[in-house]
């Protein structure tokens, strides 16, 4: 069954998605049967998903890639949209994290990150505006445009903190023979958010500047299962 996974892992596509809280999606979700084969493409998408975004820098090229990859939405790119009146207060972790004392010290942004209809992610992100340009802290004051489009040119890094997968479709153990669930000849049911990064932005020289926490749904899943699922 390993081998299987790992070969099932090179086959499909480096990007895959999940959608968004129901009350929140404005595109239908294609439906998956609830099969053990689909529940394995299923799993081996999500962690296709999760090792692409752990290899690149900017989750949304990242997403951007994955877009037009499987169609997720005309046209085929991320758009940001800037969810008003979000706060959340950073904790005493996070201000050690970017090198400040005080929460006045930074800016917090919440986006939905769109392809077309749908929701890919949710993103909260702390950042020190004093490490930004002029233009960037503007962009980002008066638009939606997506942190990490804004900040493009500073060629940063991403360190990630953490990479958690919300939602697996198979038990734990199923890969030294545990019981995988068995087809019921219904839709596969996924819960609102699959998977979840927490990261680091710094600078070319190591100086970090924005803390982000990424939540992906259901969405990026949005496309028929493969074939022979």
């Amino acid at each position: 069954m390993r081998h299987h996974l790992r070969y099932l892992l090179l086959g499909v596509a480096a990007c895959s998605f999940l959608a968004l809280p129901a009350s929140a999606e404005t595109a239908a979700m294609p439906l998956w049967p609830d099969t053990p084969g689909t529940r394995l493409s299923a799993l081996a998408l999500v962690q296709s998903l999760n090792a692409d975004l752990l290899s690149h820098d900017s989750a949304t090229l990242t997403l951007d890639r994955c877009c037009a990859a499987h169609a997720l939405g005309s046209p085929a790119k991320i758009v940001a949209e800037r969810v008003h009146g979000a706060a959340k207060q950073p904790t005493p972790e996070d201000l050690k994290l970017l090198g400040v004392t005080s929460a006045d010290q930074l800016k917090y942004r919440r986006v939905r990150l769109h392809c077309g209809q749908r929701v890919l992610s949710e993103a909260d992100n702390w950042y020190v505006p004093a490490k930004l340009t002029p233009e960037m802290n503007h962009a980002l004051d008066t638009t939606d445009i997506a942190f990490g489009r804004a900040v493009q040119t500073l060629k940063f890094h991403r360190h990630t903190l953490s990479a958690a997968l919300l939602w697996s479709p198979l038990p734990q153990g199923w890969e030294l023979g545990a019981p995988k669930p068995p087809r019921t000849g219904q839709s596969l049911a996924m819960p609102d958010f699959l998977l979840q990064h927490r990261a680091v932005l710094s600078l070319p020289d190591g100086t970090p500047f924005s803390l982000v926490v990424e939540s992906y749904t259901r969405q990026v899943l949005a496309f028929r299962p493969p074939r022979g699922f």
